[in-house]
């Protein structure tokens, strides 16, 4: 247990160097070659643990105090959880791909389409299929797009959305108990806590990725009910994410339209009409969600799903007449938001 420990260790600190050291320069193919053979015992001991409470608490011990000494050391370093061993090749390629210092000629051999008849060639089979995906990483497409010939098009977030299901998938079919996947969702928000803004866009791109197997499918069922079960994830999602992208999704999936239909109209409850500004505001000064952004809203989902629009209207002019049906504005927020609708 000790070698494996200490193999384990090495191989993150091997992650920190990928990711933050101007060391890789000098890397060559055999050097790349090894460091993704480390990612894979990894994953290899991820696999064969992850289930044993006993080892898998002395292996987050170690990853806690590895942890510890490579954040001294390196300030900008980002922690591996035990959970990030079952995915050290995509960390290491990602990692890998935003250091500038990665020699030019590393990342034409990454992003080689023919395989090599060398037999190290076979060590890239398993992330060949990812690279075609990260060259859409906008952190690496400066550098990337026009050495590979690529339209300066698209975001790492499609990429990662994509990642994300297939992750997703993983967990779910590896185990029938649904707390991996939880476990595995709640690892990712707590990766992209310093960088929340980043998050919604992931979480929209894996939604909105086309699905050809009842697994894909599972998948997202999964991400949204997990998304409706963190009521604060929800709205901070339909908060940062742009109107059309929300009435995307809602076009997509029932989930996800009826969740947003209910928050648009909590929203409009929790407003209040100042008088000396002539306009709704939310009583919640953390909502960052305006009268003019909810009307936005509310005609991109029209025009995303049509059928809804009356039934909508219906059911603000309901709430209109309930608070007494005064057509006069500043009275009403449903029916000022109907005004606003039928402009």
């Amino acid at each position: 247990m000790e070698a494996v420990l200490k193999n384990v260790g090495r191989t993150v600190e091997l992650l920190a160097v990928a990711a933050h050291s101007g060391v890789v320069n000098e890397w060559d193919e055999q050097t790349v070659t090894r460091a993704f053979h480390w990612a894979r015992y990894c994953e290899h001991i991820y696999s064969r643990f992850h289930g044993n409470p006993v080892i898998r608490g002395v292996l987050e011990k170690q990853l806690q105090l590895t942890n510890h000494s490579l954040k001294e050391a390196l300030p900008e370093y980002n922690a591996v959880s035990f959970l990030d061993l079952g995915r050290c090749q995509d960390l290491l390629l990602l990692w890998l791909l935003n250091n500038s210092a990665l020699p030019v000629s590393i990342m034409k051999m990454l992003f080689e389409t023919k395989a090599s008849a060398d037999s190290t060639s076979s060590n890239y089979e398993d992330v060949r299929g990812l690279c075609s995906q990260i060259i859409q990483c906008k952190s690496a497409c400066t550098v990337l797009r026009p050495l590979l010939g690529v339209p300066t098009v698209g975001a790492d977030a499609e990429v990662q959305g994509e990642m994300l299901m297939e992750r997703l998938g993983s967990a779910l079919s590896q185990s029938s108990d649904p707390l991996r996947a939880e476990d595995f969702l709640s690892s990712v928000l707590q990766e992209f806590e310093v960088a929340a803004e980043h998050l919604c866009p992931v979480i929209a791109a894996a939604l909105l990725t086309t699905t050809d197997s009842a697994a894909q499918t599972a998948s997202q069922d999964f991400l949204l009910d997990w998304l409706q079960s963190r009521r604060g994830t929800l709205q901070h999602v339909c908060t940062a994410l742009p109107s059309k992208v929300l009435a995307d999704l809602a076009k997509r999936h029932q989930k996800f339209r009826d969740a947003f239909c209910k928050l648009l109209k909590r929203w409009a409850s929790e407003m209040e009409y100042r008088v000396t500004e002539g306009e709704w505001v939310h009583a919640a000064t953390s909502s960052a969600v305006s009268f003019q952004k909810m009307t936005e809203h509310y005609l991109a989902l029209f025009e995303a799903c049509p059928s809804l629009r009356t039934e909508i209207e219906d059911e603000l002019n309901a709430r209109r007449i309930a608070d007494g049906d005064f057509d006069v504005r500043g009275l009403s927020v449903w029916g000022d938001i109907l005004l606003a609708l039928r402009k």
